[in-house]
Formats: structure tokens, C-alpha cells, sequence
């Protein structure tokens, strides 16, 4: 599969038009540019490509080793794929009138069993957008990889950009089916269950407001605070240590604290179900994890023509904090060529998940 990936620093003019150097008739633009270029990038690349279709999302970019928050990426798609591409409006409200739409792009991508993918990137309200997506792609052998924008600047809303234009509370889309080969879809985190961990239930939630009240009718905070051994007032300091998480069978899906209020229940990013079974996770050999990861990928993808990832802000911070990142982002680009956006969520397949990495693969 052909595709090509261009990046440019400075004004969002120039930028794009070091970016897209070499750049010939793409049928898909997947671009990501910081929060106050995204707008003018979007209008730049419409102009240059009017019958292209593109995405767009705000971020920290990473690109064939190197990372950078200033500068704008482009990754480019031709013909030897089959495109749709569309924005879901008013994610927190109706996103369910977007649903004809989509159903009509999946029929015309004719999607086999391993070579389509949706890649989607959000601004807010991620259990519904995956909601919506995961019933239209229901069957179809499509698989899901997506973020949530990140980076958005002080007192602002998020951003997102569906061919030339910029959305709030909104989700952009692309189905992509590879003309020559599979794709693959591939989730990592760094977090297990311990073998000492226990069960808890969760027995009392707002699941508008992403909010943990009690597990096993005690309060969040004390139930933590008792097993891990720490203070209710050093529990999200812990979050790089200790999230919490469903575990489904050999499945971790994570959520990351964001705040935990005076009662002792946790504001999270992710949602939380009544009766969901809740185990607070430890911090596993993140080297040798990675490690796995990627022979994994080898070993599924013979000829990597592309990856496109999806690192979690909690995993990029713990990876600055340790000294490793620049490592892990050398490391996935020696599989081949990489390109990757730094996000505040992860949505895979039919979840939406915390401090994980997510990526597809293109063969």
C-alpha cells in the first residue's frame, strides 16, 4: 500500500506547504496540527486538494521517531484504497442521526474480513460516539481505532476537522479498506492485574458525569486507600502506578482518576457502569511489554507499509517522567514507517479506554 507522511514547522501557511512537499492527488488526508494552526491548516489543505477527502485533530504529533508539538503532520493515502470519509455532529446530543450516513459509506467500501478500518478522532462524549460506530460496523469485519483531541488551549474547546472545516462537539471518521493487503489492529497497556488484587463492585455511579461514588457501598477513595496503602490525598498523584480498571477475561480496559472529590468518589475519563467489576491495577515490566508489542505486530504483518497510533497523555507523562519515551517512539518506528498523535482517550474496536496505546496497522 502506498502512503505518504510530510511535516512542516512554522506559520500554518508554510507549514502545510512543507508538509505536503511531493504530495499528488491523495484520495485521504489524515492531518494533525496544534490547536491554533488547525483551523487555517484545514482551509489550506481543502484548497490544495479539492477532491481529497481529510481528518483532522490537535495534538502532540509523533512521526518516524521524533515527536514535536508546534509543527503539522500529513499523512497521505492514494489509490490503492477505498475511502469514506465524515463527521458525526453533536456528539453530546443526537449523534444518532448520523447513522444512515455511515451505513451507506460501509456499503460502498465492500469491506473484507481483514483490510478496513475506522479511524476516528472526537472532541468529548467517546461511549457514544463508539456506540454509534460499533452498530453501524457491527459484522462487517471493520475494525475501530481512534482518539480523543488533546492539547486544546487554555478556555477552549476541542477541535476537530472534517474536510476543511473544524468542528466542536463533534467526531471526524475515515473508513479505509486496504486494495492490497490486511490491516490489523493492535492494543497495549502497560497495567495488569496484580496477583494479589481483589474484585470490587461498583455499587454507586453517575454515568453522565464520569463519577465512581462507592465500590462494594463504601467510598471510592477509602476502598483504594485501604489497598493500596496510600492517602486519599496522594490517590491521583498515583494514577501512573495504580489506575483502575475492568478486567474481562484476559481484557484490561482502563480508567484514569482525574479528580477525587471531598466525599471520597472519583471523577474519572472514562465511564464507569453500575456493577461493574473494578480491580485497581499495578504497573507491569512497561520494557518488556513494549517489547512484546511490537514482535507481536512483526509477527502479524509481514510488510508494514504504515502505523498509525494512539498514545495516551498519562502513558506520553509517565514515559517523559522515566526517560523513555524518545526509546519507545525510535522503537516503534524501527518496525517501519510511524506516525502516531498523543490523545486524552483511546477508543479500540467497541471500547473507550485510558492510558493505553492503540494502533492500526496497514499491510
Amino acid at each position: 500500500m502506498k502512503t505518504f507522511i510530510g511535516s512542516g514547522i512554522g506559520g500554518a501557511s508554510t507549514a502545510v506547504e512543507n508538509a505536503t512537499s511531493g504530495l499528488y492527488l491523495p484520495s485521504l488526508i489524515i492531518f494533525y496540527a496544534p490547536y491554533d494552526k488547525l483551523a487555517e491548516a484545514a482551509s489550506e489543505l481543502k484548497r490544495k486538494y479539492p477532491q481529497s477527502q481529510s481528518i483532522g485533530v490537535i495534538g502532540t504529533k509523533v512521526i518516524n521517531g521524533t515527536s514535536n508539538d508546534n509543527g503539522i503532520v500529513v499523512v497521505g493515502f492514494f489509490d490503492d484504497v477505498r475511502v469514506q470519509a465524515g463527521v458525526i455532529k453533536n456528539v453530546s446530543k443526537c449523534p444518532a442521526v448520523a447513522i444512515p450516513g455511515i451505513l451507506n459509506q460501509i456499503a460502498f467500501l465492500k469491506s473484507g474480513e481483514e483490510d478496513s478500518v475506522c479511524i476516528e478522532y472526537c472532541t468529548n462524549n467517546e461511549e457514544n460516539v463508539v456506540t454509534i460506530l460499533n452498530s453501524c460496523i457491527n459484522g462487517t469485519g471493520i475494525k475501530l481505532v481512534g482518539a480523543t483531541a488533546f492539547g486544546t488551549a487554555e478556555g477552549e474547546k476541542p477541535l476537530v476537522a472534517f474536510n476543511g472545516e473544524v468542528y466542536e462537539d463533534a467526531c471526524v471518521y475515515a473508513f479505509v479498506k486496504n486494495n492490497t493487503g490486511r490491516v490489523k489492529v493492535f492494543k497495549e497497556n502497560i497495567y495488569k492485574k496484580g496477583k494479589d488484587s481483589k474484585p470490587h463492585c461498583a455499587t454507586s455511579v453517575d454515568t453522565a458525569a464520569r463519577v465512581l461514588k462507592t465500590l462494594d457501598d463504601k467510598a471510592a477513595a477509602d476502598v483504594y486507600s485501604t489497598e493500596i496503602g496510600i492517602p486519599k490525598g496522594k490517590i491521583v498523584d498515583n494514577v501512573f502506578k495504580n489506575p483502575i480498571g475492568r478486567v474481562v477475561d484476559d481484557e484490561v480496559f482502563i480508567t484514569s482518576i482525574k479528580d477525587v472529590y471531598p466525599g471520597g468518589a472519583f471523577e474519572n475519563y472514562k465511564r464507569i457502569n453500575r456493577n461493574d467489576c473494578i480491580y485497581f491495577l499495578e504497573l507491569g515490566d512497561y520494557r518488556s511489554i513494549e517489547e512484546e508489542t511490537r514482535t507481536l505486530i512483526n509477527e502479524s504483518v509481514q510488510h508494514i507499509s504504515l502505523i498509525l497510533s494512539v498514545d495516551c497523555i498519562y502513558r506520553y507523562l509517565f514515559y517523559q517522567q522515566e526517560d523513555y519515551f524518545d526509546t519507545y517512539i525510535k522503537d516503534m518506528a524501527s518496525l517501519g514507517k510511524h506516525v502516531g498523535i498523543i490523545g486524552g482517550g483511546e477508543q479500540f474496536n467497541n471500547q473507550h479506554v485510558n492510558q493505553t496505546m492503540v494502533c492500526v496497522v496497514f499491510e
